[in-house]
């Protein structure tokens, strides 16, 4: 079970204190849209080279999701804050429906990776390019604004990287007001 904080709640699938999907998310996410910017970069130039990428950043990014899924899944059914969090269900939903759109999106390019980007592959990459950004802004407010995998921690040893400035000090020593820079 996930220990609880004053702010947040520990990752059970984590090394170190560090989630492992907060790691490992970055992958499929990289894929996923390199997917749709190589679509696009092939309906522009026609060079097949592009749709090829495209079916092979599909294949990477599906691969990648699947397993940055793992710790992400073991997090939902061992937090309990985790699984009443609404934020948690919807993020999980929309994770599996593009990893189902990024399936449909490789079978229509399975045999002809050309053809499939100038059929449905450019829209099917444009949707799950656009469900990743609402995943992904879900699994930020779970990770900001509710402390999923994001602890504070207010342990001495961090005390040394901790400082406290004024706004005012900081405009003051900026010559905010004036448009000029004093250093």
């Amino acid at each position: 079970m996930g220990r609880y904080h004053r702010h947040g709640v520990e990752s059970t699938a984590s090394i170190a204190g560090h989630p492992l999907h907060h790691m490992l998310i970055a992958f499929p996410i990289a894929f996923l849209i390199g997917a749709f910017a190589t679509d696009i970069a092939f309906v522009s130039t026609g060079t097949p080279f592009w749709a090829e990428a495209s079916y092979w950043l599909l294949m990477g990014g599906i691969i990648t999701a699947l397993v940055a899924a793992v710790p992400g899944f073991i997090d939902f059914m061992t937090i309990d804050r985790v699984r009443n969090l609404w934020i948690s269900w919807a993020h999980m939903v929309a994770n599996l429906v593009i990893v189902g759109i990024a399936l449909v999106n490789v079978s229509v390019r399975w045999d002809n990776p050309a053809a499939g980007t100038q059929g449905w592959g450019l829209w099917l990459s444009g949707l799950q390019t656009l469900l990743l950004l609402f995943s992904g802004w879900l699994g930020g407010e779970m990770a900001y604004r509710y402390g999923v995998g994001a602890i504070q921690d207010d342990s001495p040893e961090v005390e040394q990287f901790h400082v406290e400035v004024e706004r005012m000090d900081t405009a003051d020593a900026y010559n905010r007001s004036s448009g000029t820079n004093s250093r």
